[in-house]
C-alpha cells in the first residue's frame, strides 16, 4: 500500500466518502486524521487532509455568515460551459485580464491584495461561453497566509480549470515553482494526468473494473483487493491511460485533483525576452500550455480563449432532429464523449430507448453515417438520435 493505512483509517475514510453535509464531512475527516499513523509514508496525505479540513471549516463559517445575511459571498455559482479560476500573486494583473477578456465591470488597482472577493466574468470562444473568476491573490512561497487562503484554494478545487497568472517583470522561476509546489501540497495538480481514474461507489453489483489502457504496476485483482481493504464491496473503477495502483488509491481518497490549466505570463510590455523563455521552459516541463501576454496593450489576448477551451478538453456537439435544422447552440461535453452521452444530455428517455444515431462531421466516415451508442464523437460533430 502506498500510504500504509491501517484498516481502522481506511474504515474512517469510508465515512468521509459517505458524508453529505459540511458538518458530517468535518467530523468524519477529523476522525480519519486521528486514525492515520504519523510516519514518512503518510506525510503528504496528512498535509492534504489537514489543509482540506481547514478549508471545509472555512466553507462552513461562510455558510453560516450567508445564512444570517452577514458579509458577502465568496462562493461563485458556475455559469457557461466551464469555470476557470485565475490564480496569481499580488499585482500580477489578474483583474485587468478579467476586464479585457470578459464583460466584467471591474477596475484594476496597483495596490497589492486589492481584490479580496472573487470576481466573475464571461469570456467568449466562438459559440461557447467560459466563466473566468479572478480569485483574491495568494503570496505563494512567502510563508504568508492571508485570511482568504483556504477559500481561494477551495475555489480552484471546485473549478473546472485553472489559469495561473505570472508576472513576467519579476522572478518567473520563483513564482511558478512556488505556486506549483503549494498547489500540489493542497492536492491540486496542474496539467494533464497520464491516466484518468474515476471511482463510483454503487449499492450492488460487486466491483467492476474498466481499463482502457493498462495498469503499469498492478493487476485488476490488486485493484479489487485495494477496494476490499477499504471495505468497499460494490463500485466501478474506470481507468483511461496508464495508471498505477497509487493513482487508483488517489481516486478513492480524492487527495489528487488534476486541473486542466493554462499558464499566462502577463506584463509582456515591460518584460524581457529572457523571462518569456524561462516561462516556456518551465511550462513545457510541466506539460502545461502557456501564453505571454500584455493585459495593458492587449498583446496575444485573442489567443487565450481558444487555449483555455482546448486545455479543458471539451468538445461541441450540435444536435439535429430528423429532417430538421441543426441546433445553433451546442452541447458542450468532455473529450471522449459518446453518442450515448449525447442522448443522456438531451433526455434520459433518449438513452433508455436509443436505437441508433446518424453523424455528420469530423468523427463520421461519411456524411450521415449510422452509428451505435458507443461511437466516440469529435468537436463539431452533428448528431441525430433515433429512439
Amino acid at each position: 500500500m502506498p500510504t500504509n493505512l491501517p484498516p481502522e483509517a481506511r474504515a474512517k475514510w469510508i465515512k468521509v466518502m459517505e458524508a453529505r453535509t459540511l458538518e458530517e464531512k468535518i467530523a468524519a475527516l477529523e476522525e480519519f486524521i486521528s486514525a492515520v499513523p504519523k510516519h514518512k509514508g503518510t506525510e503528504n496525505l496528512m498535509l492534504w487532509a489537514t489543509r482540506r479540513l481547514s478549508q471545509l471549516k472555512e466553507e462552513l463559517e461562510e455558510k453560516k455568515r450567508r445564512k444570517v445575511g452577514f458579509g458577502p459571498r465568496f462562493f461563485v455559482e458556475k455559469e457557461g460551459s466551464a469555470q476557470l479560476v485565475m490564480l496569481g500573486w499580488p499585482s500580477s494583473g489578474k483583474t485587468l485580464l478579467l476586464a479585457k477578456l470578459t464583460n466584467a465591470k471591474v477596475e484594476a488597482s496597483p495596490i497589492p491584495f486589492s481584490t479580496t472577493l472573487p470576481q466573475p466574468g464571461m469570456m467568449k470562444f466562438e459559440d461557447v461561453l467560459l466563466q473566468l473568476v479572478d480569485a483574491p491573490s495568494l503570496p505563494f512561497g512567502l510563508g504568508e497566509k492571508v485570511s482568504w487562503y483556504g477559500r481561494t484554494i477551495g475555489l480552484a478545487r471546485n473549478a473546472d480549470g485553472v489559469i495561473l497568472v505570472v508576472d513576467l517583470s519579476r522572478d518567473v522561476d520563483k513564482q511558478l515553482k512556488s505556486a506549483v509546489q503549494e498547489l500540489e501540497e493542497n492536492g491540486i495538480l496542474l496539467g494533464k494526468r497520464k491516466a484518468v481514474v474515476s471511482f463510483t461507489k454503487t449499492s450492488a453489483g460487486g466491483i467492476n473494473i474498466v481499463v482502457i489502457g493498462r495498469l503499469i504496476d498492478a493487476t485488476p485483482d490488486d485493484v479489487r483487493k485495494l477496494l476490499l481493504d477499504y471495505r468497499i464491496h460494490h463500485g466501478i473503477v474506470r481507468i483511461i491511460g496508464e495508471a498505477s495502483i497509487d493513482d487508483v488509491e488517489a481516486a478513492i481518497l480524492g487527495n489528487r485533483d488534476y486541473k486542466p490549466s493554462v499558464i499566462v505570463g502577463n506584463k509582456l510590455d515591460i518584460a524581457g525576452q529572457d523571462s518569456v523563455e524561462v516561462l516556456g521552459q518551465l511550462a513545457r516541463k510541466l506539460g502545461v500550455p502557456y501564453l505571454a501576454v500584455s493585459a495593458l496593450r492587449g498583446d496575444n489576448l485573442s489567443l487565450l480563449p481558444k487555449m483555455c477551451f482546448e486545455s479543458l478538453e471539451l468538445i461541441r456537439i450540435y444536435t439535429k432532429q430528423p429532417s430538421g435544422e441543426v441546433a445553433r447552440k451546442p452541447l458542450v461535453l468532455r473529450k471522449g464523449a459518446t453518442v450515448l452521452d449525447v442522448a443522456r444530455a438531451i433526455h434520459s428517455s433518449f438513452a433508455e430507448n436509443f436505437k441508433y444515431a446518424r453523424i455528420w462531421g469530423p468523427s463520421a466516415k461519411y456524411p450521415g453515417e449510422r452509428v451505435g451508442k458507443d461511437h466516440v464523437l469529435k468537436d463539431g460533430d452533428v448528431v441525430e438520435i433515433r429512439a
